[in-house]
C-alpha cells in the first residue's frame, strides 16, 4: 500500500466523522419550528440589539456594540453550533503545514462570554418588523434594533432552471461549492485526498459572489496540493465571463508556479453535469460571440453556483436590488434605506464594497458605532463621509507553498454620494522581486487571519 492510499483509508474516516458531525450545523435538515411561540428572553428594557448571523460581520458587531455600551442589551441568532472560517480555508484545501480544521474552527460561546453578549443556537424563521419580533426555531424575541448579517444562499434554481430538487442535492453533495463554512470544505478536501489521477474542475460564477478572490486563490491551493502528492492532472477553472479578482497577479503566479497544471477558460456556461460519468458539459463563447459546446471529464468538481443573499434579507421584507438581493442602504451608513431599527452588514450590504472577512469586519465596527449612537439618543456620521479610509479592506490571497507565497489587495473605501465604493489595488511588495507574490506576503496572511480572529473570540 502506498503512502496516498495510507492517506485516503485515514482521511476519509476522518473526514467523514467530522462531516457528519457537522451537517446539522450546516442547516441541511429541516427547521424544527416547534415551540416557535416560546419566548427566548424576557421583553427587551429597551436597548436590545438582535443580530442574525454569528460570522465576522455578526460577531464583530456584538463586540463592539457591548464595548461601546455595556448598558444594552446584544443577542446573537446563529443556526450553527461552531464558527468556522471561509477565509483561510483554501489553505486547508492546499495542505499547508500547520493548518488543520482546529485552525479554523472555534467555539461560538467564548466571544460571548468574553465581551458579555448572548449567543443562542437557533435557525431564523420569520421576521416582523412592525412588531419587532425575530421568531425562530426555538421561540421568539423582541428587538429595539436588528442586524442583519446573514451571510450568502445559493442560487442553483436561478442557474439551472431545469435542475429538480433532487440533482441540485446530489450536486451539492457531490460538487460542494465550498462557500459556506462548515460540511463542504470538509468533503471537497475529504475528496482531494481520495482522488485518482485527473483533472479538478472549478467553477467561478458571473454576478455578485462571496470573496471573488477565493476561486483563484482555491486553483492555486489544490495544484499545489496535488504537486505535492505527486497527482498527476490539470485544475481548470470554468470562468462564466473574464473578470479575475487580482487578475495580473493570480496569472503571473498560475504561469510561474504552475506551468500548463492551471487552466483558465472563460466565458463559460455550465449547461449540465454528470456525476455517474464524471463530466461537465459547458458552451463556451470566443472573442466574436460564436458559441460551442464542450465537455470534460474531471476527478473532483468544485461547482460555485450563482449566490443570492440569505432568505433572511427577504424575511425581513426591506428593500433589495438587484438578482443578489443587496439591502437599499440609508445614504452613508449601514441602516436599511427601509427601517431606521434594521441594520446590515457583511455579504448582504448594499454599498459597492467587496465582500470579504475584513470588509465585514471594518462595517460591523461602523455599524455598531452608528446602533450604539442611536440607542443613545446621537446622532452619529460614519467618518468615510468626509474622508477616504485607507485600506478599509486588505484581502490575502496563498498562490505557493513550499516556499509559501501569496497576493494581496487593498481597497480604500470612499462616499460617492450614493454609495461608499471601494477603490482596489494589487501592490507588488518590496520583498517580491519585482513580483506580484511573496513570502513576506505570505507571513503577513497568516498574522492577519490569527489577528482578525483573536479580534472575534478574544
Amino acid at each position: 500500500m502506498t503512502r496516498r492510499d495510507l492517506f485516503k483509508v485515514a482521511g476519509v474516516t476522518a473526514a467523514s466523522a467530522v462531516v457528519t458531525g457537522c451537517t446539522a450545523s450546516t442547516g441541511v435538515s429541516t427547521p424544527n419550528t416547534q415551540g416557535a411561540t416560546n419566548t427566548l428572553m424576557p421583553k427587551s428594557n429597551g436597548k436590545r440589539v438582535v443580530i442574525i448571523g454569528g460570522g465576522y460581520g455578526g460577531l464583530t458587531a456584538a463586540k463592539y456594540i457591548r464595548k461601546g455600551d455595556k448598558t444594552t442589551e446584544v443577542v446573537v441568532l446563529e443556526k450553527k453550533d461552531i464558527f468556522m472560517s471561509c477565509p483561510f480555508s483554501n489553505a486547508l484545501l492546499g495542505g499547508m503545514e500547520d493548518v488543520s480544521l482546529d485552525t479554523l474552527t472555534h467555539d461560538l460561546y467564548s466571544g460571548a462570554q468574553a465581551h458579555g453578549y448572548h449567543m443562542i443556537q437557533t435557525e431564523v424563521t420569520a421576521i416582523n418588523r412592525g412588531s419587532k419580533v425575530v421568531t425562530t426555531s426555538k421561540g421568539t424575541i423582541d428587538y429595539d434594533i436588528l442586524v442583519m448579517s446573514p451571510g450568502i444562499a445559493y442560487n442553483y434554481e436561478d442557474q439551472f432552471k431545469g435542475w429538480d430538487a433532487n440533482k441540485i442535492a446530489d450536486i451539492q453533495q457531490n460538487a460542494p461549492a465550498a462557500l459556506m463554512p462548515g460540511s463542504e470544505h470538509l468533503a471537497l478536501k475529504r475528496q482531494l485526498e481520495n482522488m485518482d489521477d485527473g483533472d479538478v474542475i472549478i467553477t467561478k460564477p458571473a454576478g455578485k459572489y462571496r470573496c471573488p478572490p477565493a476561486p483563484f486563490e482555491r486553483a492555486c491551493m489544490i495544484a499545489s496540493y496535488m504537486e505535492k502528492e505527486g497527482i498527476k492532472g490539470k485544475v481548470i477553472i470554468l470562468n462564466e465571463n473574464k473578470s479575475v479578482a487580482k487578475g495580473k497577479a493570480f496569472k503571473e503566479a498560475w504561469k510561474e508556479l504552475y506551468g500548463k497544471r492551471i487552466i483558465h477558460m472563460t466565458n463559460c456556461n455550465i449547461d449540465d453535469v454528470d456525476m455517474d460519468k464524471k463530466e461537465v458539459h459547458f458552451t463556451q463563447k470566443d472573442s466574436l460571440g460564436d458559441t460551442k459546446k464542450r465537455s470534460h471529464k474531471f476527478q473532483v468538481l468544485n461547482l460555485i453556483p450563482h449566490n443570492k443573499a440569505n432568505p433572511v434579507v427577504e424575511m425581513s421584507g426591506v428593500e433589495t436590488t438587484t438578482s443578489f438581493g443587496k439591502v437599499v442602504m440609508n445614504g452613508c451608513s449601514f441602516q436599511t434605506k427601509s427601517d431606521k431599527n434594521v441594520y446590515a452588514i457583511g455579504d448582504v450590504v448594499g454599498h459597492a464594497i467587496p465582500p470579504s472577512g475584513q470588509t465585514a469586519n471594518w462595517a460591523a465596527k461602523e455599524a455598531a458605532s452608528e446602533i450604539v449612537a442611536q440607542l443613545n439618543g446621537k446622532a452619529h456620521t460614519l467618518g468615510v463621509k468626509a474622508k477616504t479610509v485607507n485600506a478599509g479592506n486588505v484581502c490575502y490571497s496563498m498562490v505557493g507553498d513550499k516556499p509559501e507565497s501569496a497576493i494581496m489587495v487593498t481597497h480604500d473605501f470612499s462616499w460617492t454620494g450614493k454609495v461608499i465604493k471601494g477603490k482596489g489595488n494589487v501592490p507588488k511588495p518590496k520583498d517580491g522581486k519585482g513580483k506580484f507574490r511573496s513570502k513576506n506576503v505570505a507571513k503577513a496572511t497568516r498574522e492577519w487571519y490569527r489577528g482578525i480572529v483573536s479580534d472575534l473570540f478574544a
